[in-house]
Order: C-alpha cells, then sequence, then structure tokens
C-alpha cells in the first residue's frame, strides 16, 4: 500500500489555507497546519482537528521551522492578506515573507519536499500593463504604505527562484488574484467583505476613489484548483491564478446591492496611496499548462458567499478587527 502523502501548509487557520487543507485532506493526503493565528481563525479548521490525517502547529515561520518525519509538499500561505492587516503590522509582513520563506525553502531542501510559495498580483503593483502578464516586471512604490506586502512577495519570488536555481529545490510560484469565499473575514478591508459586511449592517457602501478602479474576483474552489494543478505540475516560473471577468468597483456595489437587497447609497472616500487601477489575470499560460481556467461564475460565487455571510452571529457581523497586535510589532 501506497505511503499517505505528507503535507505542510503554513497559513492554514487563515481563508485561502483552511481551504487547502480541506482539499489535500480530500485527496487522502496527511496535512499539517500551521499559524501563528494573529490574522487566522481556529475556527476555520476546527472540523478538522478530530480527523486521525491532520495536526495543527502554533507557530510563526518567521522563526526556525521543524517538522518531524518526512514532508512531500510544503505550501506556504502564511501572511497578512490584507491592507488593515499589513499597516498594522508591517514588519511582521515584511518577515513571513522573508525570513519565513527562507526557512520554509530550507526544510523543503532538508526533506527534499517540493515546496510551492504563494506570491499575489500586487506584485504588478499600480500596472501600466493590462491585462497582467507573468512576464511583466510592475509598478511597485518600495516605500510606500503598500510596499510592505508588495516588495515582501517580490522576495518571496525571488529567493524561491534562487533555492531552485543554486540548491535544485522543487518549487513553484502561484501569484493568487482577488479571491473571494466562505470564511473571510467580514472587517478585515477587502472590498468584498467590507460592501457585504456593511449592506447587513444597513450603512451605505463605501468606495474609495471614483469607483473606476477594476478588479477581477475568482471565487476560491477555482483558485484552490489552480494551485492544486500547478502543484503537481513541472512548471518553476510564476503562473497567474485568478478570474479574469475584470469589473469596477461601481459596478461591483450594485452587484452586491441587487444581491442584497438592500437599499443603501454609495458613499465616496479618498483613494488609498498607491491603490492599483486595474487589476485583471491574464490566465492564458495557466490555461496552456494546467489545463485550468475558472468554472465558478461570479454570481454563483457571490451567492454563496452571502450566505455563508448571513449566517454570522451579530458579534460576528459588528465587532470590529481585534487581534492583539502588539506582539508583533518588533
Amino acid at each position: 500500500m501506497a505511503r499517505r502523502k505528507r503535507v505542510l501548509i503554513t497559513g492554514a487557520a487563515g481563508f485561502l489555507g483552511s481551504h487547502l487543507c480541506d482539499r489535500f485532506i480530500a485527496e487522502g493526503c496527511y496535512v499539517i497546519g500551521m499559524d501563528n493565528l494573529i490574522t487566522g481563525d481556529l475556527k476555520n479548521i476546527e472540523h478538522l482537528m478530530k480527523l486521525e490525517n491532520f495536526e495543527f502547529y502554533h507557530h510563526d515561520v518567521s522563526k526556525f521551522v521543524f517538522v518531524p518525519g518526512e514532508l512531500d509538499y510544503i505550501l506556504h500561505f502564511a501572511s497578512p492578506a490584507s491592507p488593515i492587516d499589513y499597516l498594522k503590522i508591517p514588519i511582521q509582513t515584511l518577515k513571513v515573507s522573508s525570513l519565513g520563506t527562507h526557512n520554509l525553502l530550507g526544510l523543503a531542501r532538508v526533506k527534499k519536499a517540493r515546496i510551492l510559495v504563494a506570491s499575489t498580483s500586487e506584485v504588478y503593483g499600480d500596472p501600466m500593463v493590462h491585462p497582467q502578464r507573468e512576464d511583466y516586471w510592475g509598478n511597485v512604490n518600495p516605500v510606500g504604505p503598500r510596499g510592505v506586502y508588495d516588495e515582501a512577495k517580490r522576495f518571496m519570488e525571488a529567493i524561491t527562484m534562487a533555492y531552485h536555481t543554486y540548491h535544485g529545490v522543487e518549487t513553484r510560484i502561484v501569484r493568487i488574484f482577488n479571491t473571494y469565499g466562505p470564511r473571510m473575514r467580514l472587517n478585515d478591508g477587502r472590498v468584498l467583505p467590507a460592501f457585504i459586511g456593511q449592506a447587513l449592517r444597513g450603512e451605505d457602501l463605501t468606495i474609495f476613489g471614483d469607483g473606476s478602479q477594476t478588479r477581477s474576483f475568482c471565487y476560491v474552489d477555482d483558485l484552490v484548483e489552480g494551485i492544486y494543478r500547478l502543484l503537481l505540475s513541472n512548471e518553476v516560473n510564476p503562473v497567474n491564478v485568478g478570474n479574469p471577468a475584470e469589473i469596477t468597483i461601481s459596478q461591483f456595489a450594485e452587484e452586491i446591492i441587487k444581491l442584497t437587497g438592500t437599499k443603501q447609497k454609495v458613499i465616496y472616500q479618498p483613494l488609498p496611496q498607491d491603490d492599483p487601477k486595474q487589476r485583471q489575470p491574464d490566465i492564458t499560460r495557466a490555461k496552456e499548462i494546467l489545463g485550468w481556467e475558472p468554472k465558478v461564475s461570479r454570481a454563483e460565487g457571490l451567492k454563496i458567499t452571502y450566505d455563508y455571510f448571513k449566517s454570522l452571529t451579530n458579534d460576528d457581523l459588528y465587532k470590529k478587527e481585534h487581534k492583539d497586535f502588539e506582539n508583533y510589532k518588533r
């Protein structure tokens, strides 16, 4: 009988990490989840805790990482992913994608494991090429407020490729575009949960800027499928995974108002510094290399996500983010 594959998933208690845990459990793997819980939530993986093929490590990957036994795959998804988070904990944001990636690449080298790192469309910055292709190098302000996230991910890609080139580590790099679905944090500052949260609370929907900026939203199940295929592929260069269906923020606000049946107004606030004006993935490489493209329409995905948010308690709906960031300022 073949040995069960052993997979380490960092950021396991987060939105994407928890869905990846589900997928690899479903594939019959033994999953080791790791998270320091500064932005993750154990509620996202509590359904896995009783399983014999899942275990959890409460650990910060920017410190030395040790996992006993064999490892076949490592998926590095530990990172603050919303502006609210990385503006509050900029140093930790930089460390998790630099020191953390270095630690995990070293672990992959020792264990002879294949490692996939979660990069982001933010490596393209406020793009001057549209849609964004993997061969575009980006337009990033390294000293702006978003630089701690953007440059951390760019460094992550560079050190990952260096470990592949100089140490022969099997590496994969996914560039993730805007993703949504159940288990998103309602008040984390990203546009989709922000709009739905405001609608459910009866508040006006807040658009930053004039609403002409665009985003492209991918449902989480589609994203996980793309990541899974990339991990098992032979592709070492970065691959965009996202939904190319582009929409303006103003149009998206109208969709949320229609979906929720609310009567709120849309109000406008100044656009934050360096906020990207356009975001749309070119997924030609994902189609050709992985045979992947998204399947879930935005209408279908939004309904599932809205039903999830409606199921939350009033405490969840009205609470502000109250994570204890004090210990992560160093």
